[in-house]
């Protein structure tokens, strides 16, 4: 037992040459703390997020059992369409023609002839100045245009009469008019010009057209007799 012993004793002593006193007595040593090492971590920027409101819903209580009441009429109307006798047709508005210095210009029809044999053989032109204090003459200017090519003939000015009050008249014949020969069933075109007592113009209207006409004078045929001859009778 004793020899046993002193063995390990000495093995005990052989094996401490490799060992340190701490581990030889098996004192626990504190393990030294590691330093920590910080790492600049960038942080991402927080994105803006909209923040959404919870909607909030209204219940609207329905009552049950309860009907809108419905006016019942006691009749129903019945629309009648009618057919008017008379179809009404709006009055058209003619482009009216510029009268500087002039209040009006007239004219006593739309058509007269060449010839006695027909009437009228004149028409009169009446004519009103906007500054009958200043205004001395009026003059009538006058020319053909032909219905089919459209040529003229040279104007013809004429002096109207005045009648006072700033007031011009004339009773135009065909026989005044330059080229009334070359001319049939042909428009007849006027204008006014107004002049003071120094002939300076102070009024002038635009060029009336495709009113007035000048027509020949073609009598009517006389129609043939229908009255029938007596047959001789025979015996």
């Amino acid at each position: 037992m004793k020899k046993v012993s002193v063995f390990l004793i000495c093995a005990m002593l052989f094996s401490s040459c490799s060992m340190t006193v701490e581990q030889f007595f098996l004192v626990p040593v504190t393990p030294s703390t590691p330093t920590a090492t910080f790492t600049n971590t960038p942080t991402d920027i927080p994105s803006a997020t909209p923040t959404v409101p919870t909607p909030t819903y209204t219940v609207t209580p329905t009552l049950a059992g309860q009907k809108t009441a419905t006016r019942t009429p006691d009749f129903t109307p019945t629309i009648v369409s009618e057919t008017p006798l008379f179809l009404l047709t709006p009055n058209t508005v003619t482009p009216s023609v510029e009268m500087k210095g002039f209040v009006s210009a007239t004219v006593s029809g739309t058509a007269f002839y060449k010839t006695a044999e027909c009437e009228p053989v004149s028409v009169k032109f009446t004519a009103q100045v906007g500054d009958p204090i200043n205004a001395a003459f009026v003059v009538l200017f006058v020319r053909f245009k032909s219905r089919q090519t459209g040529a003229t003939s040279e104007w013809t000015s004429i002096a109207m009469q005045s009648l006072g009050a700033g007031t011009f008249t004339h009773d135009l014949l065909p026989e005044e008019m330059k080229g009334v020969d070359s001319f049939k069933n042909a428009w007849v075109q006027y204008q006014f010009v107004a002049t003071n007592s120094k002939t300076r113009e102070i009024g002038r209207t635009a060029i009336f057209s495709e009113i007035l006409t000048l027509l020949e004078c073609e009598p009517p045929t006389a129609a043939p007799s229908l009255i029938p001859t007596p047959t001789a009778l025979k015996p």
